[in-house]
């Protein structure tokens, strides 16, 4: 995808992959903005609950963001209300269809939302992130909702120890479940020329440091760093990889 406005284009890409699993939860989507050039939401979503459950639940979510963002409007709503109905309505509405499902639907969600005058906004819940890199470098990440991120911020284990702990999995917040879920929503003021956004699920980056994001985003084509990012994930999983799943959107110059 590649959207015009204003010297800048928005050069993007998804990857999905089903990795060593029997059934493909996650899902991703880039939406760019049906009447307003240089403005895209990009989300993931990482479905649980079985094998109906899970993409039951990821699909509800795909599906409330088409609907609230074709109703959005850059130049007159705030994009905050608008992540955090995206957040609550999607919680909603898995939790309708639980009501129907084999399984109990639960999903993550990663998003970003990128205006036509490079500001940008990001929303997740549970342990899905978004990356913002300025070049090769890091910039900030989203902090997951998990019960291993708790004991990292309280000191009782590294990030390195956190990858292997036993309970990784383990989320304390995400959509479907009887709780609200966290609703963190956060601006970057000014987007540049070379920076990317990149969400993606737990199947992707458990497996590369934000070192090694960093410098495949920025070396790379969108399209030839998603490859690589999954290829690269795919053979440390060692045929142990859960799904995964990314969007990636990069802001380069029209000249």
């Amino acid at each position: 995808m590649s959207t015009l406005s204003q010297g800048f284009r928005l050069s993007a890409t998804t990857g999905l992959h089903r990795g060593d699993r029997a059934y493909q939860q996650d899902q991703v989507e880039i939406l760019p903005h049906g009447r307003v050039a240089g403005c895209a939401l990009a989300l993931v979503a990482d479905g649980m609950g079985g094998k109906s459950g899970g993409r039951t639940a990821a699909d509800q979510v795909v599906m409330t963001a088409r609907q609230i963002f074709d109703r959005y409007s850059p130049s007159s709503d705030d994009p905050e209300k608008m992540l955090r109905q995206l957040v609550v309505e999607s919680h909603l509405m898995i939790k309708l269809t639980a009501i129907t499902a084999d399984e109990e639907p639960h999903s993550t969600l990663a998003a970003f939302l990128i205006l036509p005058n490079l500001s940008a906004w990001t929303v997740h819940a549970g342990d899905s992130r978004v990356y913002h890199f300025r070049g090769a470098e890091l910039v900030r990440r989203t902090i997951d909702h998990s019960y291993v991120q708790r004991l990292i911020d309280e000191g009782k284990i590294t990030e390195a120890q956190a990858n292997t702990h036993p309970q990784s999995n383990l989320l304390t917040g995400c959509l479907g479940t009887q709780a609200d879920p966290p609703v963190e929503v956060s601006e970057i003021e000014r987007l540049e020329v070379g920076d990317s956004l990149l969400a993606c699920s737990d199947g992707l980056w458990h497996y590369l440091s934000n070192k090694e994001l960093g410098a495949i985003v920025n070396a790379l084509s969108p399209r030839e760093a998603s490859e690589m990012l999954i290829s690269k994930a795919r053979q440390r999983a060692r045929g142990t990889g859960d799904n995964l799943s990314l969007a990636l959107v990069r802001i380069e110059s029209l000249k």
